[in-house]
């Protein structure tokens, strides 16, 4: 048997709920829903692909282009 303070406790812990409220889109914070409404830029661009395969190219080669920069200075 479950003492009394125990059974006051467990009894607690079944009403509590969780809920959650439906989003306001009055709010600044929060983006209408929908595929890529959460992207930053606007991947239907017609030369998007072309600004996305130059951005990963300069990621991908910068620190190679550096250390090769590094290594030819003169001490």
């Amino acid at each position: 048997m479950m003492s009394r303070p125990a059974f006051r406790i467990a009894s607690q812990l079944q009403r509590r709920t969780f809920s959650s409220t439906s989003a306001r889109l009055s709010s600044p914070y929060h983006y209408p829903e929908g595929p890529r409404s959460n992207l930053p830029f606007n991947p239907l661009t017609k030369f998007f692909w072309l600004r996305y395969w130059g951005f990963m190219a300069v990621g991908f080669f910068a620190p190679f282009g550096i250390a090769v920069w590094q290594l030819k200075k003169n001490l």
